[in-house]
């Protein structure tokens, strides 16, 4: 017999739920699909991936496609330009951003609001409208192809200021008086007091940062022009031919490319997702 507890559960489905549960299966597989096959496709053979019907699993799978990568063109470059520029980037982005979030939300100064918000108005501005300039000018700078052009423009953010200065905010001014009566000054109240404090929205900067470096396409594609200096989203487009396109190679590459970025946002999402509940409802 089932018991009570069983019972009140079923009880509680009413026709309306059960549709939204089957509506959110079905959004959730129709988002998952992509992924699937792109999978099932960077495991089959060679030409596979054109058989009529299509497969979902692959038969044989095929690992060699992972080390064909590397052997088909210079992988182990092209990660290492992006490790270099994502990792650069990041950290540049997090202390330049929380450093202005802590003048823009603890430093007292003439017309600090409006040049916060002066700030933020770069926000609304697309970044394809400002490549041409920031292209014209690594050019002056003669730093074009080089990994100056690749990692400085990215080292400032107004979002992440905007992030961290709502965080910010938030901080008791009572535990920066306290730190103030024991000698600290700006940067021992920045260093000792607000930044411990503030480790999920660093955190969740830190991914956000990390995610649009790794993935970043159209900027390495234009501001590099030899195969050196090429990053893994550019250096996946040389199996695109013309005619004839090696989408096992490319499905492969695309699923290394992918795997940091899944294994960065699943350990650490407990902060990320605690970033985001506590930002953005103070100040």
């Amino acid at each position: 017999m089932p018991s009570s507890s069983d019972k009140s559960r079923w009880r509680g489905l009413t026709p309306g739920r059960i549709v939204f549960t089957l509506f959110v299966w079905g959004l959730g597989f129709t988002m998952l699909f992509p992924l699937l096959w792109m999978i099932s496709t960077s495991l089959k053979a060679p030409g596979k991936e054109y058989i009529m019907p299509p497969s979902l699993i692959p038969d044989p799978v095929h690992w060699r496609n992972y080390l064909e990568v590397f052997r088909a063109m210079p992988f182990g470059r092209f990660l290492f330009n992006t490790c270099l520029v994502t990792v650069a980037v990041t950290f540049g982005q997090a202390l330049t951003c929380s450093m202005a979030a802590f003048a823009f939300s603890r430093l007292k100064f003439p017309g600090r609001d409006k040049i916060f918000l002066l700030y933020l108005t770069t926000l609304m501005i697309p970044g394809v409208v400002t490549l041409i300039p920031l292209f014209v000018i690594m050019q002056y700078f003669g730093w074009i192809d080089t990994y100056q052009a690749l990692i400085i423009p990215g080292l400032f953010s107004a979002y992440g200021t905007f992030l961290l200065r709502q965080f910010f905010l938030g901080i008791p001014l009572a535990l920066e008086d306290s730190a103030h009566i024991d000698g600290c000054g700006p940067w021992g109240v920045y260093w000792n007091v607000i930044l411990p404090l503030s480790k999920p929205a660093l955190v969740t900067l830190i991914i956000f940062t990390f995610m649009g470096a790794w993935r970043d396409f159209l900027w390495p594609l234009v501001i590099t022009n030899s195969l050196e200096m090429r990053t893994l989203t550019v250096g996946l487009s040389i199996f695109r031919g013309a005619y004839v396109s090696d989408w096992n190679l490319m499905m492969a590459g695309s699923c290394l490319v992918m795997a940091p970025l899944v294994f960065v946002f699943l350990f650490n999402q407990r902060f990320f997702v605690e970033g985001i509940q506590l930002t953005g409802i103070k100040g």
